[in-house]
């Protein structure tokens, strides 16, 4: 599985229209894209104008495809407009039980 975490800084007056964009994206995305596993829409509970998006795909690949997909594009055709982002705080491949350490 491949994974990341990040954030986003919202204009003042554009938290609604960011939160909505977010998970309109997520929904389309788990819904018609078959690598992507989870897609989930966090606000921080400090700072009102920041936003993570915690996402999980199958692999890289699929990653990827969602990348270069529609639901990718019009989300940062629209929020680019008024957030800051994605600074990225976490991205990588999760490690399972099955794994060696060498």
């Amino acid at each position: 599985m491949y994974q990341f975490l990040a954030s986003f800084t919202v204009r003042p007056g554009h938290r609604d229209d960011f939160v909505r964009v977010a998970r309109k994206t997520a929904r389309d995305s788990l819904a018609n894209e078959p690598g992507s596993r989870r897609f989930e829409v966090i606000a921080d509970e400090k700072n009102p104008d920041v936003f993570y998006l915690n996402e999980v795909y199958a692999d890289v690949d699929a990653f990827n495809a969602h990348a270069n997909g529609p639901f990718f594009g019009a989300f940062f055709a629209e929020a680019g407009a008024y957030a800051e982002g994605p600074t990225w705080l976490m991205r990588g491949t999760l490690i399972d039980d099955k794994a060696t350490v060498q």
